[in-house]
């Protein structure tokens, strides 16, 4: 995958999330069309590709919090519109650059280990997420441990389905 090719998903991923994921669920925190495009990335590329795609998907989602056109979501918490602009982008980069470390490493080309990475990156991301923002503003409501993992669910599924489509298109990826 090409600069342009990440530059594409990215793009792509953002109007997703700014525009369809309200429809799918009420505060359309479910499904975070963005990391999904970042581990996709990630496990699609290897970990130098996923760090930059964490790094500016994040940053991009961030600002567009910040600027009160897209509300994020971490399980249950949400980011008031006042986020703090970078915290999302750290966790993104970290996130992309480990699944990208996975895929290199191990064999993640069926569904099942797609899902698990997915997961596992997913709660991870909420992990580093809510732990920062904990630390700067203590004010930030918490995520509900249910609410991350059906979060994680969601995105291990769209994630996987993401890779189904890309499989089936070969010029895709």
């Amino acid at each position: 995958m090409k600069a342009a090719g990440i530059t594409l998903v990215i793009i792509i991923a953002l109007a997703l999330q700014t525009s369809l994921a309200r429809f799918i669920t009420p505060g359309g925190g479910l499904v975070d069309f963005v990391f999904v495009a970042v581990v996709y990335i990630a496990l699609s590329t290897g970990p130098t590709a996923g760090m930059v795609a964490g790094a500016i998907a994040g940053l991009s989602q961030d600002a567009l919090a910040a600027s009160g056109t897209l509300t994020v979501m971490i399980g249950a918490g949400t980011v008031s519109t006042q986020s703090i602009i970078g915290i999302g982008s750290l966790a993104k980069t970290v996130v992309g650059f480990f699944a990208g470390i996975i895929g290199s490493q191990f064999i993640v080309a069926r569904p099942l280990p797609r899902a698990l990475v997915f997961f596992t990156a997913t709660v991870t991301h909420a992990i580093i997420f809510v732990g920062l923002y904990r630390l700067i503003d203590r004010g930030y409501t918490q995520s509900t441990m249910g609410a991350v993992l059906s979060q994680a669910a969601a995105n291990a599924l769209v994630g996987v389905l993401v890779f189904q489509i890309s499989d089936l298109l070969p010029n895709l990826a």
